[in-house]
């Protein structure tokens, strides 16, 4: 299958409140669901650190919860949904090396993102913060 790898609020046009159609297909390549969701999962959900939502997000979002909606509405398999977690993690390593090619190559779009978005300490602290919580969102899919 073709993964969009990329399915961020950024990446959505929105009509009346509603998503009307996906674009930025750059980044597009062969994958499996299991990849698309994680990468989805990372903004949508939001998988994000305690401090970084809070300037883009409503407050009081249940991510476990939210997590299990956007996997069972994906129709994940029951071995998908355990294996999410990991993923995800493994997702957000894959995207900070990316940024991290990008932004020693010099790419000012990536420069300027990233020091608008919290550099390398909001990085760490949203791998931390998805170890931390691995349990928590592992016990929320299988359940």
């Amino acid at each position: 299958m073709v993964c969009h790898n990329d399915v961020c609020p950024d990446n959505v046009v929105f009509r009346d409140g509603r998503a009307a159609a996906l674009i930025d297909f750059d980044l597009a390549a062969p994958g499996r669901a299991l990849w698309d969701i994680a990468m989805t999962a990372r903004y949508w959900v939001p998988m994000l650190d305690g401090e970084f939502p809070a300037a883009l997000y409503p407050p009081g979002l249940d991510a476990a919860a939210r997590l299990r909606i956007l996997a069972d509405s994906s129709g994940l398999s029951a071995r998908d949904h355990a294996e999410l977690p990991g993923v995800i993690e493994q997702a957000t390593e894959v995207c900070r090396a990316f940024t991290a090619r990008r932004v020693a190559g010099g790419d000012p779009g990536y420069l300027q993102a990233s020091a608008e978005r919290g550099g390398w300490e909001r990085r760490d602290r949203m791998s931390t913060w998805l170890v931390n919580h691995r349990q928590t969102f592992t016990a929320a899919l299988l359940n």
